[in-house]
C-alpha cells in the first residue's frame, strides 16, 4: 500500500459526501409515500452498520499505531548500519588511493622512481624493438652478402669486407656472359622475393601500406642489375672508344683485339638483356625500351648534346632550334654505315635479328630532342614566330627522317607496328602548345592578309601569271597574293602527322580567309551597284541625262568612276580576282593532300561533325565515303562562281546599258543632213557612231584584260543582249518603215558586226562566223527588211504559202544566208514594211 494511499485512508470523513450519499440511497429505496413504512427498518441497519464501522476504525488506528511504532525502530536500525558502511566506503577509499599511488606511473609523477612493473615492460618492449631491428639488419645484411657491395660506413656490414671479390666488379672485366655468372643476382632476387612475400601479411595488416624494408630490397634488387648494366655498358663505351666512337667509325682500319674487344663487349650486353627477360619473369624491371648496347654506345653522344644545347654554351639559343635538330640528325646519319654493316651483322648473329641497327639507335636517340623540347617550349609560347619556326625545323626534321627511311617497324617499341608520329608530336601533342601554335599562325595571316589588301596595287591586274597551271587566268596582285598566303598555310601544316590538326588549320585559317576575300570583293560589287546610275531602276518622270543639265563635281567624278572604261575597269577587277581564287580552288581540290583530307573528313567521325556545323565546308548528306563527288573547296567555290557570275553580269549591263542608252539617243534623234557611208555605200546616222564607238572600244578594253574564256563568254552575253534590244527596238517595234529605211537597218546591223569583228578579230578563234554568231538573228532581220523585187517577192511567198518548214528554210538560206528566226518572227518582221499589203508586194 503506497503513502498516498494511507494518507487519504487518514482523512476524516466528509459530511457533505455523507448527506449525499444517504440521499441518493434514501431515494434509491423510497419511491413513494407509501414506502416510506420501512424508514425505521433502514434506520436500525444504519445504526448496526456505524457501530460496526466504529469497531472497525478503533481495530485499525491500533494497527497503525503498532505498525508505525515497529515501521520507526527498523529504519533507526537501518540508519546504524548505513551509518557503519558509510565508514567503511571511506576507508576501502583511504586503501585504494595509497594502492593506486603506489602503481602511478612516472608519466604521472616524475619526481617518483619508476616501479618494478614498469621496468619490466620497458625492458620487454626495448627487447622486442631490438629483436626487431635485428631480424632488419640480418635481412639488409644478408641481401647485402648477396649484392657484395661494400658499405665501410655502415658497422654491421663491417663482416662484408671479408670478402674477395665485388659482384658487380666481376662484370667489369672482360669476359663471356653467362647465365652463371649472374647466379648471385638470382640469389638476391630469390632472397628479395621470400622477404616481400613473408612481409606481405603485414602490408595487408597496414592496409596494404607498403613496408620500408620491403621497399629497400627493391630498389637493392633494381640498383644491382643497375651496376651490373652499367659496368657491362662501361666496358662497351671503353672498347667503341678505341675505335673512335662516337666520331664516324672505320671500323676496317681498326686493330684487331679493339674489334673483337667490342664485339664481346657488345654481345655481353645483348646476353645480359636476354638472361634478364627470363630472370625477371615474375618481377618486371620497369626499363627504358631499347636494347642495352645501343643505349651504351647514345650515352657519349647525349653527354655532348647536354654539354652544347643544355648548359650555357654559345650553341644553346632558343632561335636556332635547326642547330640541335641538325646535330642528332648528323649523328643518325654519321653513324648509318656502322650501324648497318657491323653493328646489323652483330644483332644478326643473336636472338635480336629482327631488330634494325640504324632505326634502333635512332629511336634511341629521339628522346634527347622530346627533353630538349619540354624544357624550350613553355619559353617560346610568348614568341610566337620562334614557336612556329621550331615546330617548322621539328616537321623537316621527321620529314627527313622519314625520308631516310626512318620508321618503328624493326625496332624494340612497342608500338612497332603502327606509325611513327614524329617528334613534332612532342608538342602537337599538347593540346595548349597546340593551340597556341594556331592561334599565332592565325595572327600571322590575318595581318598579311590586311597588308595585301590595303596595299596600293592590290586591285592592279598583274602583269604576267607565273603559275604555269593558271596561264588561261589574269589574277590582280591581291588575288595573287592571297593564293600565295593559301598555298604558304598549306605547306605550313601539310606534314602534320594528325588529320584532326591539319582540320584545325583549314576551318580555322584558310577558309575564313578565303572567305574574308569573297566577302571583300562582294562588298566592293555592292558599293558599285550603289554608286551606279546604271544599276539604280529609273524613276517615272524624272528628267533623263539627255536634258543637259549639269551635275555637280561630286556626282560627276563618282560616275566617272563607275562607268565607261574606268566602271569596266574595276569590275574586271573583281571579276578577275575572284575566278582566279575559284581556279586556284578547284586546283587544290583535286590535289592529293586536299583530297585526302577530305577524304577523312568523310570517315572521321570528329571531323565528320565540324563538317555538318561549319557552312563553308560541302555537305555530307548521302555522300559515299569511297568515291566522294565534292572536294573540301566545294561550298567556298560555289560562292566565289556565283560572285563572279555578278561580276558578268554587271559588265554586260554595264557595257551595254551604255550602249543601249546611245541607242535611245540615236532613236530619238531624227537623221542628221550629214551622213557617212558604210562599205556598203547607204548612209549611216552620225548619232550611231557613239554606241558603235562606245561597244568597240569596251571591246577592245575586255580582250585586252580578260583571258581568252571569260571574254568569250562575255562577248556573246553582250553581242546577244544588243541584238535582241536592236531587233525589238529597231524592227519588231518602231512601227512601219520604208524599204530605204530598211536598207539603213541593214547597213546598221552589218556595221555592229563589222565593229566586233575589227575590236576583236583573232581573240575567239573561228574566225568571222563565229564573231558573227550572237548576231544572226539581228542580220537575218536586217537583210530580210532589206530585200527587193524578185527576193522579196519569193521571200513573202514562201513565208505566208502553205509550202513546208524545210521548203521554207531553203529558200530563206539561198536568199539570206542565215535562219535563225522561226517563221512566225520573219512574218511579223516582213509586216514591218510599209510596202507590205496583201495585193502589191512590190
Amino acid at each position: 500500500m503506497s503513502s498516498a494511499h494511507i494518507r487519504a485512508l487518514l482523512q476524516p470523513p466528509q459530511r457533505k459526501e455523507s448527506q449525499t450519499k444517504a440521499t441518493e440511497t434514501v431515494n434509491l429505496r423510497f419511491h413513494s409515500v407509501e414506502n416510506l413504512d420501512d424508514l425505521e427498518s433502514l434506520l436500525v441497519e444504519s445504526r448496526l452498520r456505524k457501530d460496526e464501522l466504529a469497531r472497525n476504525v478503533s481495530a485499525s488506528q491500533s494497527r497503525v499505531d503498532t505498525t508505525v511504532r515497529d515501521t520507526r525502530v527498523t529504519v533507526e536500525q537501518s540508519l546504524e548500519r548505513a551509518q557503519g558502511l558509510s565508514l567503511l566506503r571511506h576507508s576501502l577509499t583511504d586503501e585504494l588511493s595509497d594502492i593506486t599511488r603506489e602503481l602511478l606511473s612516472l608519466d604521472y609523477n616524475e619526481d617518483r622512481e619508476s616501479t618494478l612493473l614498469e621496468d619490466l615492460e620497458t625492458l620487454h618492449r626495448n627487447l622486442k624493438e631490438l629483436q626487431s631491428v635485428k631480424d632488419y639488419v640480418q635481412v639488409t645484411e644478408r641481401a647485402l652478402k648477396l649484392r657484395y657491395v661494400l658499405h665501410v660506413s655502415m658497422p654491421f656490414c663491417a663482416s662484408i669486407q671479408s670478402h674477395s671479390e665485388d659482384a658487380v666488379e666481376q662484370f667489369r672485366t672482360p669476359s663471356m656472359m653467362t647465365l652463371d655468372s649472374l647466379r648471385n643476382y638470382q640469389s638476391l632476387q630469390q632472397y628479395v622475393a621470400i622477404v616481400i612475400q613473408s612481409c606481405s601479411t603485414v602490408e595487408e595488416e597496414s592496409s596494404k601500406q607498403r613496408l620500408n624494408l620491403v621497399e629497400f630490397l627493391d630498389t637493392l634488387r633494381i640498383q644491382t642489375w643497375t651496376d651490373i648494366k652499367a659496368a657491362l655498358s662501361t666496358a662497351l663505351t671503353s672498347a667503341a672508344e678505341k675505335l673512335g666512337w662516337p666520331t664516324p667509325v672505320d671500323y676496317v682500319s681498326c686493330a684487331p683485339q679493339d674489334r673483337q674487344a667490342f664485339e664481346s663487349a657488345f654481345f655481353n650486353l645483348l646476353k645480359l638483356q636476354s638472361f634478364g627477360r627470363e630472370i625477371h619473369t615474375e618481377a618486371p624491371l620497369m626499363e627504358k625500351d631499347g636494347l642495352y648496347p645501343f643505349h651504351a654506345l647514345i650515352q657519349p653522344i647525349s653527354l655532348r648534346f647536354r654539354y652544347h644545347f643544355e648548359g650555357s654554351r654559345q650553341t644553346n639559343k632558343l632561335d636556332k632550334p635547326e642547330w640541335y635538330f641538325t646535330h642528332v640528325q648528323n649523328a643518325s646519319h654519321e653513324h648509318a654505315p656502322f650501324l648497318k654493316s657491323v653493328v646489323q651483322s652483330l644483332l644478326d648473329r643473336s636472338e635480336y635479328r629482327g631488330i634494325n641497327a640504324w632505326r634502333e639507335f635512332t629511336l634511341l636517340l629521339l628522346p634527347l630532342l622530346s627533353r630538349k623540347l619540354k624544357k624550350t617550349v613553355p619559353m617560346l609560347l610568348g614568341h610566337p614566330s620562334l614557336l612556329a619556326h621550331t615546330i617548322y625545323q621539328a616537321l623537316s626534321f621527321d620529314a627527313a627522317m622519314l625520308e631516310e627511311g626512318f620508321m618503328l617497324e624493326g625496332t624494340s617499341d612497342p608500338d612497332k607496328k603502327a606509325k611513327w608520329d614524329g617528334i613534332c608530336e612532342v608538342i602537337l601533342g599538347n593540346p595548349d602548345w597546340f593551340e597556341a601554335w594556331l592561334t599565332g599562325e592565325k595572327h600571322f595571316v590575318e595581318d598579311q592578309y590586311n597588308e595585301i589588301i590595303s596595299a596600293p596595287d592590290a586591285w592592279q591586274v598583274a602583269e604576267n601569271n607565273d603559275d604555269n597551271d593558271l596561264l588561261e587566268s589574269k589574277p590582280t596582285n591581291s588575288s595573287r597574293r592571297v593564293k600565295s598566303l593559301v598555298e604558304q598555310v598549306t605547306d605550313r601544316y601539310s606534314p602534320l602527322p594528325h588529320p584532326i590538326q591539319r582540320a584545325h588549320f583549314l576551318i580555322k585559317i584558310q577558309l575564313p580567309l578565303l572567305d574574308s576575300y569573297l566577302f571583300r570583293i562582294s562588298s566592293s560589287l555592292d558599293a558599285f551597284e550603289t554608286l551606279s546610275s546604271i544599276f539604280v531602276g529609273p524613276v517615272p518622270g524624272a528628267l533623263s541625262n539627255i536634258t543637259g543639265r549639269e551635275v555637280s563635281s561630286s556626282q560627276e567624278g563618282t560616275r566617272n568612276l563607275t562607268s565607261g572604261a574606268a566602271g569596266v575597269h574595276r569590275l574586271c577587277k573583281a571579276l578577275l580576282s575572284a575566278g582566279y581564287i575559284e581556279a586556284s580552288m578547284e586546283r587544290w581540290g583535286e590535289d592529293i593532300f586536299f583530297l585526302q583530307l577530305w577524304s577523312e573528313f568523310v570517315t572521321d567521325s570528329v571531323l565528320h561533325s565540324w563538317a555538318e556545323t561549319y557552312d563553308l565546308l560541302p555537305s555530307l548528306t548521302d555522300l559515299d565515303a569511297a568515291s566522294p563527288r565534292e572536294t573540301v573547296f566545294k561550298e567556298i567555290i560555289t560562292r566565289y562562281h556565283a560572285l563572279s557570275v555578278r561580276a558578268e553580269s554587271m559588265i554586260v549591263h554595264l557595257v551595254c546599258g551604255e550602249i543601249e542608252d546611245g541607242l535611245r539617243a540615236h532613236r530619238v534623234t531624227t537623221t542628221s543632213s550629214t551622213t557617212e557611208h558604210d562599205a556598203l555605200g547607204f548612209p549611216v546616222s552620225q548619232t550611231l557612231l557613239a554606241p558603235i564607238g562606245l561597244l568597240s572600244s569596251h571591246l577592245a578594253f575586255l580582250r585586252g584584260t580578260l583571258p581568252k574564256t571569260i571574254f568569250t563568254a562575255l562577248y556573246r552575253r553582250i553581242a546577244r543582249r544588243l541584238a535582241d534590244h536592236i531587233l525589238q527596238h529597231e524592227i519588231l517595234y518602231r512601227g512601219h518603215f520604208s524599204l530605204q529605211e530598211g536598207k539603213t537597218i541593214r547597213a546598221e546591223c552589218e556595221l555592229w558586226v563589222e565593229t566586233c569583228h575589227a575590236a576583236i578579230e583573232g581573240a575567239l578563234g573561228g574566225g568571222h562566223q563565229r564573231i558573227q554568231a550572237p548576231w544572226n538573228k539581228v542580220l537575218q532581220a536586217g537583210r530580210l527588211v532589206s530585200l527587193e523585187g524578185d527576193a522579196w517577192q519569193q521571200v513573202y511567198d514562201v513565208t505566208f504559202g502553205t509550202g513546208s518548214d524545210q521548203g521554207w528554210e531553203d529558200v530563206i538560206a539561198g536568199l539570206v544566208g542565215i535562219v535563225e528566226l522561226g517563221r512566225n518572227e520573219v512574218s511579223t518582221i516582213l509586216k514591218r514594211r510599209r510596202d507590205y499589203n496583201t495585193g502589191d508586194h512590190m
